[in-house]
């Protein structure tokens, strides 16, 4: 006979990433050329509202650049802070867990001087996952009977096995 069994647990109901990309500007004075530029203390959480998952995060960005004529170096620093919305399929209204990963980790991709400006353009891949609880359907069938097996039946056997185990010649005497 075939039985079903419900499981609760928490699972992955839903889950995506996407690519984001922002361009930004910071004035300085006289700049020649960008030696670099690198993004760090990437900092993020993630919320529902409605449909959507709200990122609300930051990181600083550091750019090194050349300026007067190439004779002189500086770093300059910029807190960065973002709101990011992911719009995500789900199948029901119930309380689920937003857990948001860092898929790339942030990155300035361009670099460039446009007068006393340097732009840069910073991209980063998000990662976002729905846990909730959900119920999963197990089939089951019913267990073969278990055989009784009565005390008389384990002291025979053990009786039978001594009896014919038993050597009368154990014990020899040396003869002189």
């Amino acid at each position: 006979m075939t039985n079903y069994k419900e499981i609760v647990t928490k699972a992955v109901i839903s889950k995506g990433k996407r690519l984001f990309s922002t361009t930004n500007s910071v004035e300085v004075s006289n700049p020649s050329t960008v030696l670099g530029c690198w993004v760090i203390n990437h900092n993020f959480s993630g919320t529902k509202s409605n449909n959507k998952i709200i990122i609300n995060g930051s990181y600083d960005v550091n750019i090194w650049y050349s300026y007067d004529n190439d004779t002189k170096t500086a770093v300059i620093k910029e807190s960065n802070k973002y709101s990011e919305a992911i719009n995500m399929k789900r199948n029901s209204d119930m309380d689920e867990e937003v857990i948001v990963r860092s898929l790339q980790q942030p990155s300035c991709v361009k670099a460039n001087i446009e007068g006393n400006k340097i732009n840069y353009t910073i991209e980063k891949v998000l990662g976002v996952e729905l846990v909730g609880d959900i119920k999963v359907k197990v089939e089951t069938n019913d267990e073969d009977p278990w055989d009784e097996i009565g005390e008389e039946d384990v002291i025979e056997s053990k009786e039978v096995n001594i009896k014919e185990n038993i050597d009368d010649n154990f014990i020899k005497e040396d003869t002189i």
